[in-house]
């Protein structure tokens, strides 16, 4: 069918994205930007390993997170952690707070009559995630503003490197951040893992606990599934929430579907506005991967980016106006709707249908209101997370 609206709606980018699928060597990093080149190499789990910051201290030195995980222990950890994140769970354990949760956040905004719709889709997806986690027995209110202040870049000084100033700024930037990380552990995580201790429960961290993780350990788990689950989706919200209130008719198709078409439609912006751009991998051995007829044998020990966003907007999959919403475009068999934006192969996002599912309860609640932006949302990139961040987003009745 024809995409009914415009040929290229996105609200996400910095400088100019590749819109041309393909397969790029740069020095020592191979650029993956096709889809099948990226699908191939997500699904390859025998000759490719995870390779973001795998010479961190807390990935080498502790068991790792499960991010970082590969092979055996990784298939095992995935298994025991996606039973807490099922469609059924999701509607028999968790819709209910999730909609009381929603009910709470518009008595809010309506009582103002006004809100910046960054804190509260925070707020709902800290609350929610930290639920199917265990983040449940915190000593003190905020930690949805712990989160977002110990993994935002908002603030991250700039100094030329090597500049003496530049140092000095990094370095309180780093004590900064670990004072952040301290705070979040002593406030946030370890009442939770005491709490567990005594009575566990049927969440992510009883189930660290019964596998023998230790108080670090589970900490970086923590950390893993606020940057995964929580900050993910709280931007997801916002870009969703953007298009539709400045595109009226997608508003009006939105709220008048059903929840399977209202989900259809998230996923197309989903496609269209992946919030993890770029994924990282190297090869555990060589790996030949074909793109426009050409064999390119990429080496052991190699590096690779894979570019999301130009995957996902590939014409030979999506096909044409791939830049444009069209929830109903036709898709070969096997690709999902949201494409390549939860990722595929052993390292799917294994939340995903919780994410959806809390962002269509909030938002068809949100956009059920006579509301409207105040002004253009504030957009930037955090480098740290390789996605992009919305702040100040001002909407009033």
């Amino acid at each position: 069918p024809q995409c009914p609206f415009d040929h290229n709606a996105r609200k996400t980018g910095f400088g100019q994205d590749h819109l041309t699928p393909g397969i790029e060597q740069q020095d020592d990093v191979w650029y993956l930007r096709s889809y099948a080149a990226v699908r191939q190499v997500l699904r390859d789990a025998e000759h490719i390993r995870q390779g973001a910051s795998t010479d961190n201290v807390l990935v080498t030195r502790l068991r790792p997170s499960v991010i970082f995980q590969d092979g055996e222990a990784h298939r095992e950890q995935r298994t025991a952690i996606a039973n807490f994140f099922t469609p059924k769970t999701v509607q028999e354990k968790h819709h209910a707070f999730i909609d009381h949760l929603t009910e709470r956040l518009m008595v809010r905004l309506t009582r103002a009559g006004k809100a910046d719709l960054s804190v509260l889709s925070m707020e709902l997806a800290v609350e929610v995630a930290a639920r199917v986690v265990g983040l449940t027995d915190s000593l003190r209110p905020g930690m949805d503003r712990r989160i977002d202040q110990l993994l935002s870049e908002s603030d991250i000084a700039a100094g030329v490197p090597g500049d003496l100033t530049g140092r000095v700024r990094n370095l309180a930037q780093q004590v900064k951040g670990l004072l952040r990380m301290s705070n979040f552990y002593r406030l946030d995580v370890r009442p939770a893992i005491l709490a567990r201790r005594k009575k566990p429960q049927q969440d992510v961290i009883s189930h660290l606990i019964g596998k023998g993780y230790n108080d670090l350990e589970i900490l970086v788990e923590c950390l893993t599934y606020a940057t995964a689950g929580m900050v993910t989706t709280r931007e997801f919200i916002c870009v969703a929430a953007w298009h539709l209130l400045e595109n009226e008719e997608l508003r009006r198709d939105y709220l008048s579907g059903e929840r399977k078409e209202r989900h259809l439609l998230l996923h197309e912006l989903l496609r269209l506005e992946p919030v993890a751009s770029t994924l990282w991998r190297r090869t555990e051995s060589e790996v030949s991967i074909e793109h426009d007829g050409m064999i390119h044998h990429i080496p052991e020990g190699s590096r690779m980016i894979l570019d999301i966003r130009t995957a996902n907007a590939d014409p030979a999959v999506v096909g044409e106006e791939p830049l444009a919403v069209c929830p109903h475009r036709p898709l070969p068999r096997g690709v999902q709707a949201q494409v390549l934006s939860f990722g595929d192969g052993a390292h799917r996002c294994p939340g995903a249908f919780l994410a959806i599912h809390e962002s269509d309860v909030f938002l068809h609640r949100l956009l059920a209101l006579p509301l409207r932006m105040t002004s253009t949302p504030v957009m930037t990139f955090n480098r740290m997370l390789m996605s992009y961040e919305i702040r100040d987003f001002g909407v009033e009745l």
